[in-house]
């Protein structure tokens, strides 16, 4: 394992997000607060408690896991497009470096992005709503595993984007709405049994689902069920990566 190479990559998009705090802190902990603010102060305090926890505090899990996902696609995304953009990429594939290793450099400073502002956020929602959490250890390692397996997905992504705008369109399009209807804000217990069903077709619910059991001891799925999807998850992520890099998909002329 070439540690160098791995620590040069990491450090030099460790370096980058420091340069763009502004958009990169500040502007995912600004919106999070609002949705405290409408969500958890204001409407919240007109709704009944949610499995015994009050509703500002329930939707605290789910809004860490809104921001998660989406900057955790993002950074990585964007971290391995921009080589592939600029014809930096080349360098990097000449060099006496695995696909591993390039993986490893990438995928952990855009899952290290995301744990810090995870952990921001955390910080952030005790400004407005009291909380506790049950497991600490559980909580971390969901966040830990959560970051990981889709800054996985956003490094596919940032491959298979042909431009800037395709970065946008997962994330967007797909990740945000399939976060708003895993039950960031609600119990899918609340939903008619129908819909209970379809809902569990989400992937989002059983890390939404997984997170809040670490905080509340509570969940609408098994907490075995949501790790066994994240790791599926994961997995599928990695036999993608290795195949791009095995065939040269989207990374060699």
């Amino acid at each position: 394992m070439n540690s160098y190479a791995i620590r040069a990559i990491y450090t030099f998009e460790m370096a980058r997000w420091f340069r763009t705090l502004v958009q990169s802190i500040a502007s995912p902990v600004i919106s999070t607060s609002l949705y405290f603010v409408v969500f958890g102060a204001a409407i919240g305090s007109r709704m009944a408690q949610i499995d015994g926890v009050s509703y500002g505090a329930f939707i605290v899990p789910g809004l860490i896991m809104l921001s998660v996902l989406t900057e955790s696609i993002s950074n990585a995304s964007f971290g391995i497009y921009m080589p592939r953009w600029a014809g930096t990429i080349y360098e990097v594939l000449s060099a006496p470096v695995s696909f591993v290793e390039i993986v490893t450099g990438y995928v952990g400073a855009a899952a290290t992005k995301s744990i810090l502002l995870g952990l921001i956020i955390l910080a952030t929602a005790r400004l407005f709503v009291p909380f506790h959490i049950e497991h600490p250890f559980w909580m971390v390692a969901f966040l830990v595993l959560t970051s990981l397996t889709f800054s996985l997905f956003g490094f596919i992504i940032g491959l298979w984007a042909s431009g800037w705008e395709k970065l946008q369109i997962v994330p967007i399009l797909i990740i945000t709405p399939l976060a708003f209807l895993g039950g960031s804000f609600y119990s899918i217990g609340m939903l008619p049994p129908f819909w209970q069903k379809v809902t569990l077709f989400n992937p989002v619910v059983y890390l939404i689902n997984g997170f809040r059991w670490a905080f509340y001891g509570i969940a609408d799925v098994s907490v075995v069920l949501s790790l066994g999807m994240t790791f599926v998850f994961m997995s599928a992520c990695l036999v993608v990566i290795w195949w791009v890099f095995k065939t040269g998909h989207r990374i060699k002329p």
